[in-house]
């Protein structure tokens, strides 16, 4: 059991999973630190003199009651550049790599088999036996045999 547990954390692409992960929580903080400083403010403006931007508060005084529309529209912003980067930089080129991969192995000379490599061996071996006069599956005579003392 702990081979098996072994043989699937050695996995390439399990390793390459958790690089992606520690990568895309530091690349989504810093989407997450743009569009709060950067996007939030341009947000809050259309929401006019509001204090809350583009929210507004159900039950006036208290504060837990705001429905931020701004917030909303920040994670969706969010959103969208996370996986426009994670398109542009690492699914395009991944499927320029598998398509050069694939036509390198379409392009590229057919190996053989080695069903087709032991019938042509046995083609070859028949062709030279035949050339030789021998029969292709004779047994070797012995002294006896062949009648010489």
């Amino acid at each position: 059991m702990l081979k098996g547990f072994k043989d699937f954390i050695m996995k390439g692409n399990v390793i390459d999973l958790s690089v992606a992960v520690v990568i895309g929580a530091a690349f989504s903080a810093i989407v997450t630190s743009f569009t709060t400083h950067l996007i939030n403010p341009f947000i809050a403006a259309v929401g006019g003199a509001n204090a809350n931007g583009l929210g507004f508060q159900l039950v006036a005084g208290n504060p837990k009651t705001v429905v931020d529309v701004g917030a909303v529209i920040t994670a969706g912003i969010n959103f969208l550049i996370v996986a426009a980067v994670v398109y542009f930089l690492l699914v395009v080129p991944m499927h320029r790599l598998q398509e050069r991969r694939r036509k390198g192995v379409e392009a590229g000379p057919d190996k053989p088999t080695d069903v087709a490599l032991l019938t042509e061996i046995r083609d070859l071996l028949a062709a030279q036996q035949r050339a030789t006069g021998g029969a292709p599956h004779s047994e070797p005579q012995t002294r006896a045999a062949a009648g010489t003392p």
